[in-house]
């Protein structure tokens, strides 16, 4: 099958599986870099908790942090110092996964928006970064932008008063036709979206939510309005039955070699799933 027939005849799942659970530094990495070598992205998963004692006793830990370690010694509360550190440290060994190198050789710092980059070794994988309560998401690609945001999904919301700050004026028509509980749950997948998406950009919360808007197909795939060539791609999976994660691409780059996306597909056929 040619590498554009493969691409068309993968499943929505296929392009864009379910983040990879990884339960501490050791892994398992392997499934990240078969995602990498095929697709040229990966999203992946874990908790404060499974990350921390790890962390904490890692002796490599000032290396590991680099241009960090000034501001972990000098953090003023305590939990925000582990945050950082743990936080840090998941995004840096699922990049050297991804670039199957060592993780203390990658030299992470951040734009002045707080996204954040890698310098030197690995420059060419984007990173992103997010976390809720006590789960860590980073998603790393060679294939373009990306951008990965998430929410607790029984996150308790107050529609009017966010609805004008996040909807463009035919989302918030679709979503309050919409009965509340159906409502409550497609307007968080929304807004998730908005945030990998800017993410993404770089942009973060400078970009005002309610300027760039959404819509779903008949298959139920997020598509960017006004997108028409398919260059973006969103997805949106439930995390551990208790998060919404969304990811945001964009096919800006050509992927690692062998990469799907890159090997003659269109973008329609690149396109990734949507909310689930």
């Amino acid at each position: 099958m040619s590498a554009t027939g493969a691409a068309h005849g993968r499943t929505l799942e296929e392009a864009f599986p379910p983040p990879c659970p990884v339960p501490g530094p050791d892994g398992p990495w392997e499934e990240v870099q078969e995602r990498i070598e095929r697709t040229g992205r990966a999203v992946v998963h874990t908790t404060w908790g499974q990350w921390l004692t790890p962390t904490l006793l890692d002796p490599g830990l000032r290396t590991l942090l680099g241009r960090d370690w000034p501001r972990y010694r000098q953090h003023p509360v305590p939990s925000g110092r582990l945050s950082l550190a743990v936080s840090r440290m998941v995004l840096k060994h699922t990049a050297a996964a991804a670039l199957q190198v060592p993780a203390d050789r990658l030299d992470l710092t951040h734009l002045p928006g707080g996204r954040p980059v890698l310098r030197g070794l690995g420059a060419d994988l984007r990173v992103s970064l997010t976390h809720t309560e006590e789960l860590i998401v980073v998603g790393v690609s060679r294939a373009g932008r990306v951008g990965v945001d998430a929410e607790p999904a029984g996150r308790r919301i107050s529609w009017e008063r966010l609805r004008d700050r996040v909807c463009t004026a035919a989302e918030a028509d679709m979503l309050a036709a919409l009965p509340e509980e159906q409502r409550t749950d497609r307007f968080l997948r929304l807004w998730t979206v908005k945030e990998a998406y800017t993410k993404a950009l770089g942009h973060g919360m400078r970009r005002r939510f309610s300027a760039v808007g959404f819509e779903w197909d008949v298959a139920g795939a997020t598509r960017l309005t006004g997108d028409t060539d398919g260059e973006w791609a969103f997805a949106t999976h439930l995390v551990d039955g208790r998060f919404l994660v969304s990811e945001a691409h964009h096919r800006d780059a050509v992927p690692a070699a062998g990469a799907t996306p890159a090997a003659g597909a269109t973008p329609a056929q690149w396109r990734g799933p949507g909310q689930r």
